[in-house]
């Protein structure tokens, strides 16, 4: 059936949207694909609804393809489950929480490992149920801080998520296997650049997980890739312990006086004055800075913690959240300083830090600080610091956390080169959960020995409507959306610009004439100016237009290539082939 523009419910706009930081938003919305209903809420329109429906059929067709099953859960999820796990009390400010008529704790599901685990323990008991995988496409709920960037960053948003069922580990990596290869094949279906990189399991837990990134320089995650192919996250990333050092030759650590020299730069500049290294300048780098958080765990409790790192790095704060989370770390205020009077803001030392030091904040420092480096860092005095202290020597530290920032050129902690930083999109994202969830809700079978053992799981999700945005990312120019034809809501849009009956004649007999040979066409039949419909069929995005005007009178049409901007005229008698054969190749 022909879907005409003059009844088609759509409305494009001339202006960008006020809250739109990111291309796919700003066209979206322009070309009426989606409506903003609210922060990080958005209605779809019938155009944006049929690449999302697109988008759910590649998806579903691969997971059927690997034997996965489709069920699907209710939004409205009891609390007891999430409880269980305590993920009630993890996600935090998170969760969209509410109460029945009668006080019953209630959510709208962020995620679905409850339910799906509780789902499969009662119906299933016995190891010959399984190898198991279940899905659904379904809406999910998160309460974002900052919701932004349209569809990549949203309240609700739709998602693929699935989880496999085995008795064994070696079931878990199977099933695991199969999911990645399916994944493969749909984001190369969905025909964007991506790239797989190891990730953190944050919230979910398990052993091991991957991420699925939409490669785009408007992307919201970082991560690196070296020349020998390893390619993590940038919160994923661990670094190795330096080799320690043989500081035998390092004299007795001494208390300099550094007056209006609390920041990193005024440091290095007073020391390389007056107290200058015989073999080389100082730098940033043998400074030792120790920043100071308060971890804010969702149970409501808090507690201090000093992280020390080299000064010439910056704590990144995705690296850290992964890290502690689910708590949240918060910078010391001076509130919190004055609750720690031992602690001099802008001159705090390591021996001022550490379970065992007065002030009783656990201690932290970077990989890079392992016994024997010599470090000039804070005296705990106003305008003092101190020289050559070092570690294991003059201090310890409680442990280590590896959560400076990344950057550019750094090695690659499989020593496989330097490390390229980049930016993407999350598109999907893999698990191996192992047994956390099935043993919180217990789910267990009889094995072949007739013994009670705990499932493991795997738990695999897609951004479907995220989805859409990434394509849009990555495809839309200064003109608007330029779609792949396999995700286009029109294959061809049909554009009668001409003034007579003969041109809207011709136009509807080739609309017509497509329709019948199976391709989705979309007649823009409106009385409106040719300018205006030029601007909208590339606002809009069909891979091919059919430009139905002027050079009827020449028995000529014009076929435009939405991706590669080429236009070419026709014979009429020809339109139709021609149009097929464009679509073939």
């Amino acid at each position: 059936m022909i879907t005409r523009m003059s009844q088609l419910f759509v409305r494009t706009l001339r202006e960008d949207p006020a809250d739109a930081e990111v291309p796919s938003h700003r066209w979206l919305v322009r070309a009426g694909y989606i409506r903003r209903a609210a922060p990080g809420v958005y209605s779809w329109l019938p155009l944006g609804l049929k690449v999302l429906q697109k988008v759910e059929a590649i998806v579903r067709e691969e997971m059927d393809a690997i034997g996965a099953q489709e069920v699907r859960f209710p939004a409205l999820l009891p609390r007891e489950p999430y409880e269980a796990t305590d993920r009630w009390t993890e996600y935090g400010d998170n969760l969209f929480r509410l109460k029945d008529r009668k006080g019953a704790d209630l959510l709208l599901g962020p995620t679905h490992e409850e339910m799906f685990t509780l789902l499969v323990k009662d119906l299933y008991s016995s190891y010959k149920d399984l190898p198991l995988s279940l899905y659904q496409v379904q809406t999910k709920y998160r309460d974002e801080a900052r919701p932004r960037a349209g569809l990549l960053r949203g309240r609700e948003f739709v998602m693929k998520d699935s989880y496999s069922f085995d008795v064994d580990e070696a079931g878990l990596e199977l099933s695991y296997q199969q999911h990645r290869e399916a994944y493969i094949k749909i984001f190369d279906r969905l025909g964007f650049e991506y790239v797989i990189v190891k990730a953190d399991a944050g919230a979910m837990g398990g052993s091991a997980s991957e991420e699925f990134l939409a490669i785009a320089a408007n992307g919201e995650d970082t991560f690196v890739r070296s020349p020998g192919g390893y390619a993590a996250n940038v919160e994923a990333v661990e670094r190795p312990l330096a080799a320690e050092v043989d500081a035998s030759s390092v004299g007795a650590s001494r208390v300099v006086d550094t007056p209006d020299s609390p920041t990193i730069e005024s440091l290095v500049a007073l020391v390389n004055a007056e107290h200058p290294r015989p073999d080389r300048v100082w730098t940033a780098a043998d400074t030792l800075k120790n920043v100071l958080f308060v971890l804010h765990h969702p149970d409501g409790s808090t507690e201090p913690l000093a992280v020390g790192l080299p000064g010439d790095r910056e704590v990144d704060p995705k690296r850290l959240e992964a890290a502690v989370g689910p708590a949240e770390a918060v910078p010391f205020g001076e509130e919190d300083f004055a609750a720690y009077p031992t602690l001099v803001k802008g001159y705090i030392g390591p021996r001022a830090l550490g379970a065992e030091s007065p002030s009783k904040v656990r201690y932290l420092v970077d990989p890079s600080v392992v016994s024997g480096t010599a470090w000039v860092t804070g005296a705990d005095e106003a305008g003092r610091h101190v020289i050559d202290l070092v570690v294991g020597r003059d201090f310890t530290a409680d442990g280590h956390l590896d959560v400076a920032e990344i950057r550019e050129g750094d090695p690659s902690p499989d020593g496989s080169g330097p490390l390229t930083l980049a930016r993407g999109i999350e598109m999907g994202h893999i698990f191996q959960l192992g047994r956390k969830y099935a043993e919180a809700l217990g789910l267990k079978v009889l094995d072949q020995n007739g013994k009670l053992v705990t499932v493991t799981m795997g738990s695999y999700g897609i951004g479907c409507s995220r989805a859409v945005a990434a394509v849009a990312e990555g495809t839309a120019d200064e003109k608007g959306l330029c779609w792949p034809r396999n995700l286009a809501p029109y294959e061809v849009m049909v554009l009668a610009t001409g003034k007579g009956d003969e041109v809207s004649a011709f136009a509807e007999k080739l609309a017509s004439e497509l329709d019948d040979a199976g391709v989705a066409v979309l007649l823009d039949d409106r009385k409106a100016s040719p300018g205006v419909k030029f601007a909208d069929s590339e606002v809009l995005g069909m891979p091919t237009s059919v430009v139905v005007g002027r050079g009827l009178a020449d028995g000529l049409v014009e076929i435009r290539d939405r991706a590669t901007g080429t236009a070419r005229t026709v014979a009429v008698e020809d339109a139709l082939a021609e149009v097929l054969r464009e679509l073939e190749s």
